[in-house]
C-alpha cells in the first residue's frame, strides 16, 4: 500500500529487505548523536520476529515514510491480545516512532497507523511500546543530553510536539533516575524498620541449579506485584523463560536476589549490568 501526502510516501514493511531497512533507519537519524546506542542488528531483527515470545499474543504491522526514495521516518501500530482481555476492545499501540524533523512525515505515519488499528476494532491508541509494556516503552521527553541504558528508549527533541500537534497527550510519566551508591542512605524511622522486617525476611539469591523454577517464581511476583500498575499486561511463561535465558548469561548471581517470608518468596530485585555501555 503507497499513499502520497505533500511528496511523502508510506510503505508496508512486507518482506525481509524492508525490515532490514526499517532497522537500519534509525543510524540515519542519529549520526552526530553522541547519547544514541545503536542496537545489535541481530537483536532488533529477532525482537521483530516470531522468535519474540510476545508475537504469541501480539499482531503488528510497520511502516517506513519515504521522501524522494529515502527514508525519512518509521512507525509500528499493534494489538496485543493479553491487553484486550484486560482493559476491552478498543485500544491499540504503535511504537518504534523515528522521524525526520517534518510534521508532515508524522501525520503521514501516524495517519497509516491509524487506519490499520481502526480496521482491527481499536477506537484509542496509545504508545510507543516496542511492541508492548513489557518491552520498551515511552516517548523520551527530558534527557537528551544523556544515554538510554540497557532495555530504554532513546529519541530526537521534536518527537512530542509533532505528536501532540495530531491530537494525542501524556498518558503517564515513566521515569528513569540515575544514581551513585555511595548516595544511598536511609533515614533512622526506615533503617529502625529495616532491622524490624529483617527479623522475619529471608534474603537469597537465585539457585542457577533450579533456573526454570525459579523463573517461574519471579514472573509469579511480578505480575502479582504489578496487576495494578498503569498499563500492566501479565508475563506469559514463554516470555519470562525466554527473558531469562537471554538475561543469565549476563547478570550475576549477587545481582538476583529473592525474599521470602516464611519461606514462601514475596519480592525480587534485578540488577542489570549496562550492556548499552559495552556497545
Amino acid at each position: 500500500m503507497e499513499c502520497d501526502l505533500l511528496m511523502i510516501k508510506i510503505e508496508k514493511v512486507i518482506n525481509k529487505n524492508d525490515l532490514k531497512a526499517f532497522i537500519a533507519f534509525p543510524s540515519s537519524l542519529y549520526p552526530d548523536d553522541p547519547n544514541w546506542i545503536p542496537p545489535l542488528f541481530i537483536e532488533r531483527n529477532e525482537h521483530l520476529s516470531a522468535k519474540n515470545p510476545g508475537t504469541d499474543h501480539i499482531i503488528w504491522q510497520a511502516w517506513v515514510a519515504k521522501k524522494a526514495g529515502q527514508i525519512v521516518g518509521r512507525i509500528t501500530a499493534q494489538i496485543d491480545t493479553l491487553h484486550r482481555e484486560r482493559y476491552g476492545k478498543d485500544t491499540g499501540h504503535f511504537g518504534m516512532i523515528d522521524a525526520i524533523d517534518d510534521p508532515q512525515v508524522f501525520a503521514a505515519l501516524f495517519g497509516a497507523a491509524e487506519a490499520w488499528l481502526k480496521s482491527q476494532g481499536a477506537s484509542k491508541i496509545s504508545g510507543p511500546f516496542s511492541l508492548n509494556i513489557n518491552q520498551e516503552s515511552g516517548l523520551l521527553i527530558e534527557g537528551f543530553d544523556t544515554p538510554p541504558c540497557a532495555m530504554m528508549p532513546h529519541g530526537k527533541p521534536w518527537y512530542a510536539a509533532h505528536i501532540e500537534q495530531l491530537g494525542y497527550h501524556k498518558g503517564i510519566d515513566l521515569l528513569a533516575w540515575w544514581m551513585q551508591r555511595t548516595d544511598l542512605t536511609f533515614s533512622p524511622a526506615l533503617k529502625k524498620l529495616m532491622d524490624q522486617v529483617r527479623k522475619k525476611v529471608t534474603i537469597r539469591c537465585i539457585n542457577r541449579q533450579r533456573f526454570a523454577e525459579e523463573m517461574q517464581i519471579l514472573r509469579e511476583i511480578f505480575n502479582s506485584g504489578w496487576q495494578h500498575n498503569w498499563g500492566f499486561v501479565p508475563f506469559t511463561e514463554h516470555e519470562f523463560a525466554t527473558m531469562g535465558d537471554q538475561l543469565k548469561y549476563l547478570v550475576p548471581d549477587d545481582m538476583i536476589y529473592i525474599a521470602e517470608i516464611d519461606s514462601a518468596p514475596c519480592a525480587f530485585i534485578v540488577g542489570l549490568p549496562n550492556i548499552n555501555e559495552a556497545i
